[in-house]
């Protein structure tokens, strides 16, 4: 299968449709995006001259509610690449059962060469263009790559001005103090804990005391899952960044280790068992070395095709836990397959985040503002339900439990045209 990752998600869609005789019409509309708007952002630098950047957004589907999908502010972002994510939003909302569909979206520049004060001028102007086609009850955007509940401030005050009414709902991932929900920061990795739970009392095999695990990325996502596991009882004897990798035999403690690096930069410095670090405790590995340690559960959490035909033979471990968009490539996906592990596929595993995202937007809109307790308690009901749902699709179908989660979506998706 080809790795664009629109080509494959056409690909991956043609093949579930096959499976369960899905309508030619809603095919048709699922294989291309309902609308791609571009949009010229001119704004005067400090320097005084004025530059032109490009924007845009793509509005996959709306059939089971609002468009919904990250900006992202990137130089080398792809049209390919960004179709195929407000794709994918659409599968995951259906999957995790959210009212939404699918978008994504953002601005051709490098964020780091900007001062402040321009970023927040394109950020406004690219509100001013976006003002038309976004909305609560439109499209609903979130932060992304290089973007944060900063600019999304920023967003959701330029749109208020244009409609000439306080509109928070228009965005998520906002700061708390404008918005935001508690628990948003957490939730991908959370949601991810709460899906694995749950599948290991599915596979019955939840029994064994000590559960190694390896996360490949530490940044918000892989920190949350490694701290949700450890808290939980599994030994997280693994973790990475961009750079490096560290092993710790004994299990680290998640908590110390994020904080270590934190303050030393480097996660070679963070060997963590209990509340002290040393050396002793572990050693340095690489990102690749990381992903074929002999751990019950891997845990890919930060880039996509990290998992491909070259290397997925030497993966050991026995469940996949896909918390990054797309980690593995469909080569590796079907070698995996055949060898026996079990693979939860990233529209289930990381859904923690726009389900949260989706509570953000309902105590906007109803005008509330929900304990992180509560947020918490609707995260892991929401989670461990649609996993029960995937799980039940595969028994049903006779897959695996992407095709399932895939399946399930769209099946939801048919259910939901009017």
């Amino acid at each position: 299968m080809n790795n664009n990752p629109w080509i494959r998600s056409q690909e991956q869609l043609k093949a579930i449709a096959k499976k369960i005789n899905l309508k030619p019409l809603l095919l048709a509309r699922l294989l291309e995006p309902d609308r791609i708007i571009t949009m010229s952002l001119p704004i005067k630098l400090d320097n005084g001259f004025v530059e032109t950047f490009t924007g845009y957004r793509v509005q996959h589907n709306n059939i089971l509610g609002p468009y919904k999908g990250g900006i992202r502010f990137h130089p080398n972002v792809s049209m390919d690449e960004v179709k195929a994510l407000s794709f994918w939003m659409t599968i995951k909302c259906a999957v995790v059962d959210v009212p939404f569909g699918g978008g994504k979206g953002g601005i051709t520049v490098n964020p780091k060469e900007l001062s402040e004060t321009e970023l927040k001028k394109l950020t406004q102007v690219f509100a001013q263009r976006l003002s038309p086609i976004i909305g609560p009850t439109l499209d609903v955007p979130a932060p992304d790559v290089n973007t944060n509940p900063t600019i999304m401030s920023w967003i959701v005050d330029e749109y208020s001005k244009i409609v000439g009414k306080n509109s928070p709902a228009v965005i998520t991932g906002k700061p708390v103090d404008k918005g935001g929900s508690l628990g948003r920061t957490e939730a991908t990795g959370f949601g991810g804990g709460y899906v694995l739970l749950h599948a290991l009392k599915k596979l019955k095999l939840d029994k064994k005391k000590e559960i190694t695990v390896a996360v490949q990325g530490f940044g918000n996502v892989g920190y949350h899952v490694a701290l949700f596991l450890a808290e939980h009882g599994f030994k997280v004897v693994a973790v990475s960044d961009s750079k490096e990798a560290i092993y710790v035999e004994k299990g680290l403690n998640p908590e110390k280790t994020y904080a270590c690096k934190k303050n030393n930069a480097m996660l070679s410095n963070c060997f963590c068992v209990g509340n002290a670090c040393d050396r002793t405790y572990g050693k340095t590995i690489s990102n690749q070395e990381l992903l074929e340690l002999p751990v019950d559960i891997l845990i890919p959490a930060a880039l996509e095709n990290v998992i491909t035909v070259e290397n997925a033979n030497k993966v050991k471990a026995k469940i996949i836990v896909e918390l990054a968009n797309g980690p593995l490539t469909h080569e590796a996906d079907e070698i995996l397959d055949t060898k026996g592990i079990i693979v939860i596929p990233d529209i289930l595993a990381n859904a923690g985040g726009v389900c949260v995202s989706y509570y953000e937007w309902y105590q906007n809109m109803k005008k509330q503002h929900w304990t992180k307790e509560k947020v918490f308690t609707k995260l892991q009901k929401q989670m461990e339900r649609v996993t029960d749902e995937v799980f039940t699709t595969q028994k049903k179908y006779g897959t695996n439990l992407r095709d399932a989660a895939y399946i399930l979506a769209i099946n939801r998706l048919q259910k939901g045209i009017k």
